[in-house]
Formats: structure tokens, sequence, C-alpha cells
């Protein structure tokens, strides 16, 4: 792991990155991009040659990318736009190097379909070229048929592109050699987002220490269903560094811009944070479980011990829920804000509910009649372990009555009692005969404990393009 420090944001800088962002983040103009295809034995360049620094004109050009010139070191981009582009910077370690296991584990977890669907983007930031050069071989035997696919890619941005990386602010009281590397760590993410731009609608920010879960481009691809019609700028598929950080590929100029500008201020996580929040997205949108691994034992800063993990990590193949759109009500006692809907919601939050009685219910009316395979319902959590429901039935139901604002179904089938807070039934659309248009929790006996409801999971069983999906996964 490579961003990793205790926060201590000034409020200066705050407001200096809001004021300059929102300027400028809105205004279509821009570079092009030039892609030379030199070699990497081209190390001379022209004396006259100009280090890339940000200038008043760049900050009119936040849509547009930025002119450099890389090196293609192995591969070409490929004829046609894919939907995944997954980018990696890597430079070289005083202790350890994964970059191979973890292109490795990318291409081994896909299946031919799904590597169809992607591109691996190495950006090699190193300016040790001999360095480059050894490890551009390995690569190329190693990897030589996803390279001659088109599926992945191995460039290098000159260092004379790279604005000084010397005598900068020493924020945070860092000492000068870890300004140096957070600082260039930035610049080396700015240059393969630029790069990147174009090869694809998503892009995913991977660690060059990372291993993947199984058909992680699957479950990736659903939860970008479930958002659609939903705003979002960065979702989150670990919890840790910059690690499984999925954007859209148009705001990839934009973040550029944004890493470049900052680039002395404080490290990529940091920035990363800001950058979400001006964009409007007030929360963080993480999905468990998490799809990426960190496996490194030794940092790319000085070689130190970094044995962090993301305890949330899956390697085994996902199988996320489908929740389609719905809407959902409950005439228990609601705790402050903890609404019935963030049961079913895309950020880390849940229902909580005052002692409910006999009779009460929580109701999810799905906008439009499915066909459901499972249904799984968690109560409590780790902390708070006795707030489950701890006497309930599941119900299901159809035909709709009511209000079109709060609308309920006339007829219910019960298909299962609460069993320790949980509950989770499969083969439905085996045993229920009709397209399911309501999915009731009922409790069955008054509690004093009041009521959790962690999370509400529905899996359907069309196809996926049958799915009209707006609603959230259970995320973190």
């Amino acid at each position: 792991m490579r961003c990793f420090r205790k926060r201590s944001m000034i409020p200066f800088l705050g407001l200096l990155i809001t004021s300059l962002l929102f300027l400028n983040l809105y205004i279509e103009d821009g570079y092009v991009l030039e892609a030379g295809n030199r070699q990497l034995r081209e190390t001379t360049h022209p004396p006259t040659a100009v280090r890339y620094a940000h200038t008043s004109r760049d900050l009119t050009n936040f849509s547009g990318t930025i002119n450099i010139t890389y090196r293609y070191l192995a591969g070409n981009p490929p004829p046609r736009k894919k939907y995944l582009t997954i980018g990696l910077s890597s430079v070289k370690r005083q202790r350890g190097n994964y970059l191979m296991e973890t292109i490795k584990s990318i291409f081994d977890q896909s299946s031919y379909e799904e590597l169809n669907e992607i591109v691996v983007v190495v950006h090699l930031a190193e300016f040790d070229l001999s360095w480059c050069e050894n490890l551009v071989q390995d690569i190329s035997r190693k990897f030589s048929h996803h390279i001659i696919a088109g599926r992945l890619l191995v460039i290098h941005a000159p260092e004379e592109y790279y604005p000084p990386l010397d005598g900068l602010k020493r924020n945070y009281n860092d000492p000068d050699d870890r300004v140096r590397f957070r600082s260039k760590q930035n610049v080396d993410y700015a240059f393969l987002l630029n790069f990147c731009t174009n090869l694809s609608d998503f892009y995913m920010m991977l660690e060059d220490d990372v291993r993947c879960s199984r058909n992680f481009l699957t479950s990736l691809k659903k939860v970008v269903t479930s958002r659609e019609g939903s705003y979002w700028v960065m979702l989150e598929f670990s919890k840790l560094g910059y690690i499984g950080k999925l954007y859209h590929s148009r705001d990839l100029p934009r973040l550029a811009h944004f890493l470049l500008m900052f680039y002395q201020e404080m490290p990529c996580d940091w920035l990363l944070i800001h950058f979400r929040s001006l964009l409007a997205q007030k929360d963080v949108i993480r999905f468990r479980p998490s799809l990426f691994q960190h496996i490194g034992y030794y940092s790319s800063y000085q070689g130190v011990e970094n044995r962090l993990k993301d305890d949330d990590f899956e390697e085994a193949f996902i199988d996320l829920p489908d929740n389609p759109p719905a809407s959902l009500y409950t005439n228990i006692n609601v705790f402050e804000n903890y609404d019935a809907t963030k049961a079913y919601s895309s950020v880390d939050e849940y229902f909580w509910g005052k002692s409910p009685s006999t009779g009460d219910f929580f109701v999810i009316v799905l906008h439009e009649p499915t066909k459901i395979s499972k249904i799984k319902i968690v109560t409590g959590t780790s902390d708070r372990h006795l707030d489950i429901l701890h006497h309930g039935a599941l119900e299901v139901g159809e035909k709709l009555v009511g209000m079109k604002t709060e609308r309920v179904c006339s007829s219910y089938i019960t298909l299962a009692d609460f069993k320790n807070g949980n509950i989770e039934v499969q083969d439905i659309d085996h045993k229920i005969a009709f397209d399911i248009e309501c999915v009731r929790i009922v409790v069955t006996v008054s509690q004093k404990e009041w009521l959790i409801v962690r999370s509400i999971s529905l899996w359907t069983s069309q196809p996926p393009s049958q799915l009209h999906t707006e609603g959230p996964y259970h995320l973190d």
C-alpha cells in the first residue's frame, strides 16, 4: 500500500481546492493527447524540452487531456472501445515486486468473455530505464498472447514531462523523501489516467500488489447496472488505499488535472476524497465483499513493511443480489434518520426502529412484478447483536392496491420464519406461481429490543438484459 498517513486536513487548503475546482471544472476545452510510439531506448530528448507545469491555460481545460508524448513499451491501444480499463502504476521497489503476480491475477480470474471487455494499462513510472526495459521483457514473455490480443499495454511517460519533485512543500511535517515520493506518485497516477481517457466506458484503478476475486468484472458490471439512473463519481470495491476505485472514463481528464494541480499538497487517497466531494458525491459508496485484496508485504516507499489486508475480501465468485427498483414502507417507529430505504441502500447505512410490536411490518414494493429466485435478510449488527428480529415471518405478495404513493399488496403467502434474526429462502420462483410485487417482513411477537434491518437482498431469475435495475446492492 502506498498512500497512508494520519489525516489532519488544513481548512485553507480545502477552501483553495474548492474555489479552483468549481471555477474550472466544467469548462469544455482541452488539449489533444499525443501518444507517440517510441522505443524505450530513445532516452535522449532535446535540451529545450520543458517540464510539465500547470499554467493558467491548464486551469481552463479541466475536461481536456494533457499533451504528453508517451512511449509504448509493449502493445498498442485496442481497435475498439472496451467496457473497462484497469490501470496500474508501478515503480522499482527496494524489497519485493508484485506487478507480475497482479497482472496474472487479473487475467486468470477472468473468463474468456470478460477478457474481451477489458484492457489493462501498466504505467512503468520509473526513471531508471534499464529497470523498465528488463521488466518489459519479462512482461512480454509471460503475457505475449494478451499483448497480441490488445488486452495489455505497457507505457512510460518520460521524466521531462514531470513537474519539479525537489524543494516541495513539507505539509504534515513529512520528511523530504516522503514528500517527493507521494508527490511523484500523484503525477504518476495523473499521467496514467490521462492516457486511459478514451479506451473504455469505465476505469478501475488498482495498485501493483493486488489479487482479484473470481469473475470480478461480472460482479462489477452488476453493480454498475444497479446504479443506472443515479449519480456517482467513484465506486469503491476495496477499503484500502487506491485499490478498486471505479470512475466514469469521462471524468479521467478532470481527475488527472486535479492530481497535477495539487500534486505536492497531500497523498493521492486524500485528494480523491476532495475530488469526489467537489463533484457532489457526498457519501462513500463501497461494496462488500471486496473484489480486490492487497498482497504486498513491503511498501514501494523505502521498502517498509506494510501487511494491511482487506478483511472484506472474498476470492471466490461473489453472487451479488439484483435488488430491483422498489419503494419501502414500515409502520415501526423509526429512530432518527435510519429510515426504511437504508436497508436497501447503496451506502453504509441500515434501518433502525424502536421496539416493534406484534403485527408491525416492513414492506418492499417492487416497481414491476418480478420473478424472485432468492431472498436473504440480515438483522442486527456486530456491535448491536440484540437488535435483531427475534420473532418474524417473511411473506411475498401480489395484486397491488391503494394510492400510487403508498401501494400495498392485497394477497400474501408466507415463505418462512426468521431464525436468529436472519432468513434466506431459495428457489422461490419454483415455489411461487405468480410474479412477486411485494416482499414483507412481519413481526409475530412483540419485543423490547429495537430492530436493525442490516440488509435486504433480492435475486431475480430474469436474465440481466431484462432487468430494469436501479436499486443498489449490499454495501459496506
